[in-house]
C-alpha cells in the first residue's frame, strides 16, 4: 500500500470566479497528486462580513481590473470565462444563499454529484452556455424543496464558519492537512505553493494527463 492521501478542503462559493478556477484546477490534479479532495460549498457573503472585507467589485478601479484579470485567467485556465453582462444585478444584488443551500444539500443527499452540479452552477453564472449535470428533474426538485429547510441552512452556515475558524477573508480557501499541521491558502494562484507544500510535480493549470476543456 502506497502513503495515504492528503486531505485538501476546497471552501468555494459560486459567486466567485476565482473559486472556479481553483475548483477546476484541483479538480484536474485529485487524480494526479496523492489528495483527498474535500468539496466544501461555502457562502462568501458571510465569510466578508465575518472577516470586516468587502467584494471587490464594489470598488471600481478594482472592478475595472477583475474584468479583465477574469478574462485572462480563464484563457490560462482554460476555464470558458465571461463576466455577466447584469454582473451588479447577479452578484451583488441577488447573491449565492439559494445557490449554495442547494449545493449543500447536494453535498448532504448525493455527495458524488456535487462536483458536476457545482460546475453547472459556475456555467450558468459565468459562461454563455452550459450542458445540464446530469441529475434527475424530480431529485433536483427534491433537493431545491430541502434548501429551507433548518438541516441545509445549519450545515452551510457551519462549514462558512469552518472557513473563517481556518482564518478566510474571502474565496476561494484551500486548507492542506499535512502531518498535524494546517496550511490555509488564499486564491486560485497558489497552487504551485500547496504543490510545493505537498512534495507533488506542479505541471501547470493544466496537467498533461487532462482533457481540461469544458
Amino acid at each position: 500500500m502506497g502513503p495515504v492521501p492528503r486531505t485538501l478542503e476546497l471552501f468555494y462559493d459560486v459567486l466567485s470566479p476565482y473559486s472556479w478556477l481553483g475548483f477546476e484546477v484541483l479538480c484536474r490534479y485529485k487524480n494526479i497528486w496523492n489528495i483527498n479532495l474535500q468539496l466544501r460549498p461555502s457562502l462568501i457573503a458571510g465569510i466578508m462580513k465575518d472577516s470586516g472585507n468587502q467584494p471587490p467589485a464594489l470598488l471600481p478601479r478594482k472592478a475595472q481590473y477583475l474584468k479583465n484579470d477574469v478574462r485572462l485567467l480563464g484563457q490560462h485556465v482554460q476555464v470558458p470565462m465571461q463576466f455577466p453582462k447584469d454582473f451588479f444585478s447577479v452578484i451583488l444584488e441577488k447573491g449565492s444563499l439559494s445557490a449554495m443551500r442547494f449545493l449543500t444539500a447536494v453535498s448532504m443527499e448525493h455527495p458524488g454529484m456535487l462536483e458536476k452540479v457545482s460546475r453547472e452552477l459556475w456555467m450558468r453564472v459565468w459562461s454563455r452556455a452550459a450542458e445540464k449535470a446530469g441529475m434527475p428533474s424530480e431529485q433536483a426538485r427534491g433537493l431545491l424543496e430541502k434548501i429551507s429547510t433548518p438541516k441545509v441552512k445549519n450545515k452551510l452556515k457551519e462549514t462558512t464558519e469552518a472557513a473563517c475558524k481556518y482564518g478566510a477573508f474571502g474565496l476561494p480557501v484551500t486548507v492542506a492537512h499535512l502531518d498535524n499541521q494546517t496550511h490555509m491558502l488564499f486564491g486560485s494562484d497558489r497552487m504551485e505553493l500547496l504543490a510545493h507544500l505537498l512534495g507533488e510535480k506542479w505541471m501547470g493549470p493544466v496537467p498533461p494527463a487532462t482533457n481540461a476543456r469544458l
